[in-house]
């Protein structure tokens, strides 16, 4: 029997519940398994998509649930679901509440109603005793006056392309900085100078599927079995080995969420 010899791995941020992976989800876990994903956090981004989120997230070990009111679907948020949102965390124990966070780059979102929510949610979380998980365009410097405002038990910021002294204040709260297949398009020259100067003791790996697809699959469907993609662009880019790479980024998303290795 051939050895899996792929260093283990642990996507911090994928949308496997997404209709997108309806017709083949097994199948896409399976091959993510076989490539050493052992772990894929799955955060929810609306009130009327948790009920099969929390389904899928219940038929496989390898998936941990998040539950959230992404701010990009603001104008479907109602503050009934703030009261369901704080219900089902006790019924149903999510790693994490997410995704959450606040939108500038899309004019059309109510900003006010963003804001609204996104604190209400992060009290949710500190009164749940939980990390979060944020969405973040153009508006860094607001969600961290937020974060800072509450206190909260640490996160991930998805997608982190901010700048490095937001970095650093996102690292001071407790906050790991996620990364995924921008780094592998050759015109990403920023986000990889802003990598090189974070720790790796404060990055982790995410693909964020079916979206942010990888160089080497764009045009297609992304997927969480190109995590490795992911892996070998920040390696190469911290001089490091992947192994070493695997190693630390697992560990992060293990410590953060309290997760048996």
């Amino acid at each position: 029997m051939q050895v899996n010899k792929e260093p283990r791995l642990i996507d911090s941020h994928c949308h496997i519940d997404f209709a997108e992976f309806d017709h083949d989800r097994p199948q896409v876990l399976l091959r993510a398994e076989q490539i050493g994903v052992s772990k894929i956090i799955v955060p929810s981004v609306t009130q009327d998509s948790w009920a099969n989120t929390i389904q899928i997230c219940s038929q496989s070990n390898s998936l941990e649930l998040a539950l959230g009111l992404h701010p990009v679907f603001i104008d479907q948020h109602q503050p009934q679901h703030l009261v369901e949102l704080d219900d089902l965390i006790d019924a149903h124990s999510p790693i994490a509440v997410g995704e959450i966070g606040l939108d500038y780059y899309l004019k059309d979102l109510d900003r006010d109603k963003q804001t609204i929510f996104f604190t209400k949610q992060l009290i949710i979380a500190k009164r749940q005793a939980l990390p979060v998980i944020i969405h973040n365009r153009k508006a860094h410097d607001e969600c961290i006056r937020i974060l800072a405002n509450i206190g909260v038990n640490g996160g991930i910021v998805h997608a982190f392309n901010g700048s490095i002294q937001q970095a650093h204040k996102y690292i001071e709260m407790g906050f790991y900085l996620g990364f995924g297949g921008m780094l592998t398009y050759e015109r990403s020259t920023k986000l990889r100078a802003l990598l090189k100067a974070i720790p790796l003791e404060h990055i982790v790996l995410e693909t964020d599927a079916p979206d942010m697809v990888v160089s080497q699959h764009r045009g297609t469907r992304n997927s969480p079995e190109y995590l490795p993609y992911i892996l070998d662009a920040v390696a190469k880019c911290l001089d490091s080995t992947r192994e070493e790479v695997a190693r630390v980024t697992t560990q992060n998303v293990q410590s953060l969420f309290e997760l048996k290795p």
